[in-house]
């Protein structure tokens, strides 16, 4: 690797940035052959990957954070909720997410991707059954809104879901496919998709505003909150995978790697808030719809239920699953 003390930003932080701009996320690991090739060239010199430490990567990421924040750009990082890989990622610090995608998406585009948002975290995120995931086929369906979207905004105006006539469903099965390669979706080998890592961090605070309903100062205290959007009570990142508390009213949940060292510290495997036995068999995500439908089948079950879903970066099965809504 360079020098300790060549630290000024030079012709490697340049080369590191503009591989990172054309990549949606990078890991360590993703991060190493890069930077050795890059080592490579300007030190002529081989750098081979596994010469490459978490220290200088830090050092890369560290400097490449100092030269983006001048543009409003700043380098996040959150753990994969299934791998526990950390993801950075390249996020506007200032603009509206949904707003930066509708430079390059179409008006329709941007309304079909409101409605899968809207499907993952109202119609598939009950109290029943926290999914927070859509199949594929139940994502194809809404290349086109069917009613009016009767929900509003805090300033009264109707959401980007209800704009426009919609798209063909070649131009929603393309868009799925392109929010995948873009690192904004993931889909699972049974066909879900579901928010990636990269989304979460940039979306983070749209998602809270808009399907958290915290209410106002002005009305009753005892008027219940709803929270869509949840938080791991280990990490204090958004949870759309893991397992949360028996008890419907708790809103208690954890990430499935966040269980392992927050109980491993304590006496007895109880719910931290309400204090009920921890069972590690209440489901968020995607295996909820599985722990749901071997709820329905009489003297049947579905395989997978207890287990974390495989990620792959696109296709998988055919093993589409679609998701009811029994809560209404």
């Amino acid at each position: 690797m360079a020098d300790d003390e060549e630290e000024v930003y030079n012709n490697t932080n340049r080369a590191f940035l503009q591989a990172f701009l054309a990549r949606s996320t990078l890991t360590y690991d993703e991060a190493k052959p890069i930077l050795a090739a890059i080592c490579t060239a300007h030190e002529k010199r081989e750098t081979l990957p596994e010469d490459v430490t978490e220290a200088d990567f830090n050092s890369f990421i560290s400097t490449a954070n100092d030269a983006v924040s001048l543009y409003d750009f700043e380098i996040r990082s959150a753990y994969h909720q299934i791998t526990r890989a950390r993801v950075y990622a390249l996020v506007n610090s200032t603009s509206d997410p949904i707003t930066q995608l509708a430079t390059t998406y179409s008006a329709d585009e941007i309304g079909y991707l409101k409605r899968v948002l809207d499907a993952m975290f109202e119609t598939n995120n009950t109290p029943r059954r926290e999914v927070m995931a859509i199949t594929s086929m139940d994502a194809l369906r809404l290349n086109r809104p069917l009613t009016v979207d009767r929900r509003e905004t805090q300033d009264g105006l109707a959401t980007q879901g209800s704009a426009g006539q919609g798209i063909t469903g070649k131009e929603a099965e393309k868009m799925l496919s392109t929010l995948v390669d873009e690192g904004w979706f993931e889909r699972s080998r049974k066909g879900y998709y579901s928010l990636s890592p990269r989304a979460l961090m940039e979306l983070r605070g749209w998602l809270m505003e808009t399907y958290n309903d915290l209410g106002d100062e002005d009305e009753e205290e005892d008027r219940p909150r709803v929270l869509k959007i949840k938080l791991c009570y280990a990490c204090k990142e958004i949870i759309t995978t893991g397992q949360r508390c028996p008890k419907r009213s708790c809103q208690c949940r954890l990430h499935d790697i966040c269980t392992q060292n927050f109980f491993r510290m304590q006496k007895s495997k109880k719910c931290p808030l309400c204090k009920i036995d921890w069972t590690g068999d209440d489901f968020v995500g995607e295996r909820a719809a599985a722990a749901t439908s071997k709820a329905r089948r009489p003297g049947g079950g579905t395989s997978g239920a207890g287990t974390s879903p495989s990620v792959v970066s696109k296709g998988g099965s055919d093993d589409d699953h679609g998701v009811d809504d029994e809560d209404g």
